[in-house]
């Protein structure tokens, strides 16, 4: 995973060591985690970054994990699409905009609509699936302004999700309203 995908006001780039102190950050942060349905990381920071730099070093092809940057190179997050299943030519995206300055601002959308079109253009995808918490509404948004559509609730863990799907012919739809080439 060595390149770099280009948003309208985002650059998601490939991860790096330097990332690690601000990823700390953000997942002892509690209101966040609350978002992402986990319980704030509470681990010494030179333990994470043992654990952080072996993942770095690890590729399994099924996870694609890139940091989010605003255009003037600001770290505001990261996202990824994993549990990718070539065979039936899907794969699940997540997103975390841990820069709360710059929620509401359209970094997520941007970043969501970014990843999509890469993700579905690169490993050819039929479908590509989130899972966000029922409450987080302001993600839900930012998910259906890039055709995810709802399609059920999930229960894991006590927590209550929607699962939202957008398909390969959502996204060929999507870029044509928005541009004049063929997007994959």
């Amino acid at each position: 995973m060595s390149e770099e995908i280009r948003g309208k006001r985002v650059l998601l780039r490939k991860k790096k060591l330097e990332d690690a102190w601000i990823d700390y950050a953000w997942k002892r942060d509690p209101e966040l985690a609350r978002l992402d349905a986990t319980i704030p990381l509470d681990l010494p920071f030179s333990m994470y970054l043992i654990g952080y730099a072996e993942e770095l070093n690890q590729y399994d092809g099924r996870t694609h994990t890139y940091a989010i940057e605003t255009l003037d190179g600001k770290h505001i997050g990261n996202c990824s699409y994993y549990n990718l299943d070539r065979d039936r030519r899907e794969a699940e995206l997540g997103i975390l905009i841990g820069e709360a300055s710059c929620w509401d601002s359209g970094y997520g959308t941007d970043a969501v609509a970014a990843l999509v079109q890469h993700a579905f253009r690169k490993e050819s995808l039929k479908r590509m699936y989130l899972h966000t918490l029922v409450e987080n509404i302001r993600a839900q948004r930012c998910f259906r302004k890039c055709g995810f559509v709802p399609c059920r609730r999930v229960t894991r863990a006590g927590y209550d999700f929607i699962r939202m799907e957008i398909t390969e012919q959502e996204v060929r739809s999507a870029w044509d309203s928005a541009h004049e080439t063929e997007p994959i």
